[in-house]
Protein backbone atom coordinates (compact mmCIF):
# COMPACT_ATOMS: atom_id res chain seq x y z
CA UNK A 1 0.00 0.00 0.00
CA UNK A 2 1.28 2.95 -0.60
CA UNK A 3 1.36 6.82 0.96
CA UNK A 4 -1.68 7.83 -0.34
CA UNK A 5 -3.30 4.91 0.14
CA UNK A 6 -2.28 4.94 4.02
CA UNK A 7 -3.37 8.06 4.40
CA UNK A 8 -6.45 7.76 2.79
CA UNK A 9 -6.91 4.82 5.61
CA UNK A 10 -6.16 7.64 7.94
CA UNK A 11 -8.61 10.08 7.47
CA UNK A 12 -11.10 7.39 7.41
CA UNK A 13 -10.23 5.66 10.19
CA UNK A 14 -10.24 9.30 12.11
CA UNK A 15 -13.54 10.69 10.76
CA UNK A 16 -14.91 11.82 13.47
CA UNK A 17 -11.62 13.22 15.20
CA UNK A 18 -11.26 14.77 12.07
CA UNK A 19 -14.45 16.37 11.83
CA UNK A 20 -15.04 20.39 12.82
CA UNK A 21 -18.03 20.85 13.17
CA UNK A 22 -19.33 24.16 13.86
CA UNK A 23 -15.87 25.48 13.75
CA UNK A 24 -15.40 28.74 11.84
CA UNK A 25 -12.56 29.14 8.84
CA UNK A 26 -11.94 32.50 10.62
CA UNK A 27 -8.83 32.13 12.49
CA UNK A 28 -9.97 32.65 16.56
CA UNK A 29 -6.83 34.27 16.84
CA UNK A 30 -7.03 36.35 14.33
CA UNK A 31 -3.39 35.38 12.73
CA UNK A 32 -1.94 33.49 10.02
CA UNK A 33 1.55 31.96 9.97
CA UNK A 34 4.09 31.75 6.71
CA UNK A 35 6.68 29.03 7.30
CA UNK A 36 8.51 26.60 6.07
CA UNK A 37 7.03 23.09 4.87
CA UNK A 38 9.96 21.12 6.77
CA UNK A 39 9.34 18.01 8.27
CA UNK A 40 10.91 18.87 11.85
CA UNK A 41 8.49 21.96 12.03
CA UNK A 42 5.46 21.10 14.40
CA UNK A 43 3.81 24.82 14.26
CA UNK A 44 1.31 23.29 16.56
CA UNK A 45 2.95 23.57 19.92
CA UNK A 46 5.52 25.45 19.00
CA UNK A 47 3.55 28.34 19.00
CA UNK A 48 1.30 27.39 21.24
CA UNK A 49 -1.69 27.04 18.85
CA UNK A 50 -4.51 24.94 18.50
CA UNK A 51 -7.10 24.09 15.17
CA UNK A 52 -9.04 26.75 14.75
CA UNK A 53 -6.57 29.83 15.77
CA UNK A 54 -4.62 30.11 13.45
CA UNK A 55 -4.16 30.19 8.90
CA UNK A 56 -0.94 27.88 8.00
CA UNK A 57 0.69 28.69 4.78
CA UNK A 58 3.74 26.77 4.22
CA UNK A 59 6.05 26.69 1.49
CA UNK A 60 9.93 25.86 0.46
CA UNK A 61 11.89 28.03 2.75
CA UNK A 62 8.90 30.28 4.33
CA UNK A 63 9.36 32.36 2.11
CA UNK A 64 7.13 35.51 0.96
CA UNK A 65 6.29 34.58 -2.76
CA UNK A 66 3.61 35.88 -4.95
CA UNK A 67 1.73 33.13 -4.21
CA UNK A 68 2.36 33.43 0.14
CA UNK A 69 1.17 37.31 -0.44
CA UNK A 70 -2.16 35.61 -2.04
CA UNK A 71 -2.88 33.24 0.26
CA UNK A 72 -2.01 36.05 3.09
CA UNK A 73 -4.24 38.93 1.70
CA UNK A 74 -7.28 36.12 1.28
CA UNK A 75 -6.56 35.48 5.04
CA UNK A 76 -6.68 39.33 6.26
CA UNK A 77 -9.10 40.40 3.20
CA UNK A 78 -11.57 37.37 3.58
CA UNK A 79 -11.29 35.79 6.72
CA UNK A 80 -10.16 38.36 9.24
CA UNK A 81 -6.45 38.05 10.08
CA UNK A 82 -5.01 41.11 11.47
CA UNK A 83 -1.36 39.23 12.41
CA UNK A 84 1.49 37.58 10.59
CA UNK A 85 4.00 35.71 11.75
CA UNK A 86 6.77 34.15 9.60
CA UNK A 87 8.90 30.97 11.04
CA UNK A 88 11.99 30.19 9.02
CA UNK A 89 14.33 28.02 10.83
CA UNK A 90 18.09 26.74 10.56
CA UNK A 91 19.72 24.30 8.14
CA UNK A 92 17.06 24.84 5.84
CA UNK A 93 17.20 23.05 2.77
CA UNK A 94 17.36 26.40 0.77
CA UNK A 95 20.19 27.81 2.75
CA UNK A 96 23.37 27.94 0.57
CA UNK A 97 21.70 26.15 -2.29
CA UNK A 98 22.85 27.00 -5.89
CA UNK A 99 20.12 28.92 -8.36
CA UNK A 100 22.41 28.22 -10.66
CA UNK A 101 22.33 24.66 -10.66
CA UNK A 102 18.55 24.22 -9.70
CA UNK A 103 18.24 26.01 -12.57
CA UNK A 104 20.81 24.09 -14.86
CA UNK A 105 19.29 21.03 -13.60
CA UNK A 106 15.64 22.09 -14.43
CA UNK A 107 16.80 23.05 -18.07
CA UNK A 108 18.55 19.89 -18.65
CA UNK A 109 14.80 18.23 -18.00
CA UNK A 110 13.80 20.42 -20.88
CA UNK A 111 11.84 22.79 -17.82
CA UNK A 112 11.91 26.06 -17.57
CA UNK A 113 9.56 27.51 -14.59
CA UNK A 114 8.37 30.96 -14.04
CA UNK A 115 9.78 31.21 -10.52
CA UNK A 116 13.38 30.71 -8.61
CA UNK A 117 14.25 28.42 -5.82
CA UNK A 118 14.48 30.98 -3.34
CA UNK A 119 18.16 30.13 -2.38
CA UNK A 120 19.91 32.24 0.86
CA UNK A 121 22.87 32.42 2.60
CA UNK A 122 21.54 34.45 5.59
CA UNK A 123 18.32 33.29 7.14
CA UNK A 124 17.96 36.63 9.55
CA UNK A 125 18.65 38.36 6.27
CA UNK A 126 16.21 36.33 4.82
CA UNK A 127 13.64 37.10 7.73
CA UNK A 128 14.17 40.69 7.70
CA UNK A 129 13.83 41.12 3.76
CA UNK A 130 10.54 38.67 4.30
CA UNK A 131 9.53 41.27 6.87
CA UNK A 132 10.20 44.33 4.52
CA UNK A 133 8.40 42.54 2.05
CA UNK A 134 5.23 41.75 3.40
CA UNK A 135 4.92 45.64 5.27
CA UNK A 136 5.40 47.32 2.05
CA UNK A 137 2.83 44.86 0.24
CA UNK A 138 -0.74 46.94 -0.97
CA UNK A 139 -2.71 43.29 -1.01
CA UNK A 140 -2.05 43.45 2.80
CA UNK A 141 -4.04 46.09 4.51
CA UNK A 142 -3.23 44.72 8.10
CA UNK A 143 0.59 45.21 8.09
CA UNK A 144 1.15 46.96 11.59
CA UNK A 145 1.51 43.04 13.79
CA UNK A 146 4.26 41.44 11.08
CA UNK A 147 6.82 39.64 13.14
CA UNK A 148 9.82 37.14 12.12
CA UNK A 149 11.30 34.04 13.73
CA UNK A 150 13.99 31.92 13.77
CA UNK A 151 13.96 28.12 14.88
CA UNK A 152 16.66 25.76 15.69
CA UNK A 153 15.23 22.05 15.14
CA UNK A 154 18.17 20.70 17.05
CA UNK A 155 17.49 22.81 20.54
CA UNK A 156 13.84 23.28 19.67
CA UNK A 157 14.39 27.55 20.30
CA UNK A 158 12.74 29.62 18.54
CA UNK A 159 14.05 33.25 18.68
CA UNK A 160 12.77 36.78 17.10
CA UNK A 161 14.42 38.32 14.03
CA UNK A 162 14.54 42.31 15.54
CA UNK A 163 14.72 45.03 12.53
CA UNK A 164 17.30 46.69 11.54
Amino acid sequence: MGNAEEMLSAAAANAEANAAPGLSPRPERRVAVLACMDTRIDLFPMLGIQRGDAHIIRNAGGLVTDDAIRSLSISQRLLGTEEIVVVMHEDCGLLGASEDDFRAALAADGVLPGWRLGAFDDVEATVRHSLARLRASPELPKRQSIRGFVFDPETGAVREVAER
